[in-house]
């Protein structure tokens, strides 16, 4: 009797998970999918999603849910991607040890583990850091051993299920610019074809555990970060932070008070790491809700400043008083309190940011005669921005505030020198607030908001962006759209100008989202910042009902 198309597929699927059970390295793994198929046909769509395809490696690496199966996160996919990965490295003919660092996920030490192995089944040495740490101390570790690699297994800010696994090359590979920094096109496709040619698993060779690193290059990245402040600077701060039940804590503290500030107080309930992350529904300190415990704290202690780490610690929010109660800056506020300082204390070199971020970095060094770059989307093209980049960061709260120490975001040595600026802006009776102020006076009130649209079905993405290109707005703000960029090929996204407002809309490169960052400047007048920022609030809320119109997403905004 023939079997029907349901029942075929059905069939298929459960042929490729025994052929993946029969080469899974992990027995809990293979069980967990055996238990899959004893529960077929009500697990169906729960396996047919599980081989829909094989996690891909992109420039982000590899990123996804913890589970049994090819698009899943699990020692099966680590062994095949560590092996592609040093295939490519033995190509390439390249010398020298991979570094590899883990945070403190589900998954984290073992996908560690198992990638050491295959490092060494090839006679290459690998060398683990010491135990769970932030993805910056990875970074620096890279440049610091002179590997020829580094990889990071962490998802960053995902949620809790998720894990992933981030590829750094050394200067052998990465060039000046690339030295510590995580890869990019086209070495990502260059891995991806390795990682697909990598046979069965139980044939790939596996050498002995990594050489453990010791205390010392913990202690080097530490050093490296209070060097970046200046000791005969104010310190007196009340500080609070949380790592968001990440594994920043204790590196955030040390380098606090090797830079000669007061330990900070941390919200006890998120101090240590937690790979269930408990007391957040989603663990990014952007999200709504996800640093209400440690504004709490700083409201009971009246501190100075708030710091929030995310759970890999690579990435840094700063909350400051605002009238009777807290407020979380953005990033792009952040960013420019950073540059700002740093152009007062002398830094001289190129200032970095991207695309979406906010344009008042391009009017601060125009202003001040520093040397300015814009580049696409993420930290892997900020850092190669120039040569002699000085300071980059992007508006999802990332800084690079020591390009010579770490080529890549940092949210402990952002935290650290944020925490510099307060503390001299306290001693001269002034704070974070003022201070922007003082900058919306000079430059115009320059505020930026985002729609960011989350989808189940990826077309829906497609859909808007081809809705865009093909019929844009002509005005906005009741101001006609003076410009239309397609940034393709570069990369999917589309700018659009007006004389007040700018608008940049492209598919996240990590999440099922469509985001639209939206940007309108406002001149100060008369000295009057509060109300500037009063009209510039009205147009983005405007500005954002405009933009998700175009979109075709105006009942999601």
């Amino acid at each position: 009797m023939n079997q029907s198309p349901p029942d075929r597929r059905l069939a298929r699927l459960s042929a490729a998970a025994q052929s993946w059970i029969a080469d899974d390295p992990d027995p809990a793994t293979a069980k967990e999918l055996r238990r899959v198929l004893d529960e077929l046909p009500d697990s169906a769509a729960d396996l047919a999603d599980r081989f829909a395809g094989r996690l891909a490696f992109g420039t982000a690496g590899l990123r996804g849910p913890v589970r049994a199966g090819p698009n899943g996160m699990n020692r099966a996919v680590v062994r095949a991607a560590a092996a592609g990965l040093c295939a490519w490295l033995d190509k390439s003919g390249a010398q020298g040890p991979v570094v590899i660092g883990y945070d403190a996920r589900y998954g984290s030490l073992d996908f560690a583990e198992e990638t050491a192995r295959v490092v060494t089944g090839t006679g290459r040495r690998a060398l683990i850091l010491p135990e769970a740490l932030p993805t910056p101390v990875l970074a620096y570790a890279v440049r610091a051993l002179n590997a020829v690699a580094g990889v990071m297994v962490t998802a960053s800010h995902n949620p809790p299920r998720d894990n992933g696994y981030k590829v750094y090359l050394g200067a052998e590979l990465g060039g000046v610019l690339g030295a510590g920094a995580q890869i990019v096109s086209p070495v990502d496709s260059e891995i991806e074809a390795a990682i697909a040619a990598v046979g069965r698993l139980a044939d790939v060779p596996l050498g002995d555990a990594a050489e453990l690193l010791d205390g010392p290059i913990v202690q080097g990245y530490l050093a490296g970060v209070a060097a970046i402040t200046d000791r005969d600077d104010p310190r007196d701060l009340d500080i609070v932070a949380t790592p968001m039940h990440g594994v920043g804590g204790k590196t955030l503290t040390e380098a606090l008070t090797l830079a000669g500030f007061s330990a900070p107080t941390i919200v006890a309930e998120q101090n240590r790491p937690d790979p269930a992350f408990p007391t957040v529904a989603f663990p990014n300190p952007e999200e709504p809700g996800a640093t209400d415990r440690l504004l709490n704290l700083a409201r009971q202690r009246k501190a100075d400043i708030a710091i929030a780490l995310d759970p890999d610690a690579d990435r840094c929010a700063v909350a400051i008083p605002d009238g009777e109660d807290w407020r979380l800056l953005r990033g792009d506020e952040l960013g420019i309190l950073l540059a700002d300082h740093l152009m007062r204390r002398g830094r001289e070199g190129t200032y970095a940011t991207t695309i979406v971020s906010s344009s008042m970095l391009r009017a601060l060094c125009l202003a001040r005669d520093v040397h300015y770059e814009e580049t696409l989307t993420g930290f892997k093209w900020i850092v190669r921005a120039s040569r002699d980049l000085a300071f980059g960061y992007e508006e999802a709260i990332g800084y690079c505030v020591a390009p010579d120490h770490v080529r890549d975001k940092d949210g402990v040595s952002a935290a650290v020198l944020a925490c510099e600026l307060a503390a001299g802006l306290k001693a001269r009776l002034s704070n974070l607030g003022e201070r922007l102020d003082e900058l919306a006076e000079e430059f115009g009130v320059h505020a930026t908001d985002q729609l960011s649209v989350r989808v189940e079905d990826l077309r829906e993405i497609a859909d808007a962006m081809a809705r865009l290109r093909e019929r844009p707005p002509a005005t906005l703000l009741d101001e006609p759209v003076a410009s239309i960029e397609d940034l393709l090929p570069e990369t999917d996204a589309m700018r659009l100008r007006t004389p007040q407002a700018r608008v940049v809309v492209r598919p996240s490169g990590t999440e099922p989202k469509l985001k639209a960052y939206l940007e309108v400047i406002e001149p100060v007048r008369d000295g009057e910042v509060g109300e500037a920022r009063e009209r510039a609030t009205a147009c983005l809320q405007a500005l954002r009902t405009e933009v998700a119109h175009a979109l075709g997403l105006l009942e999601r905004a």
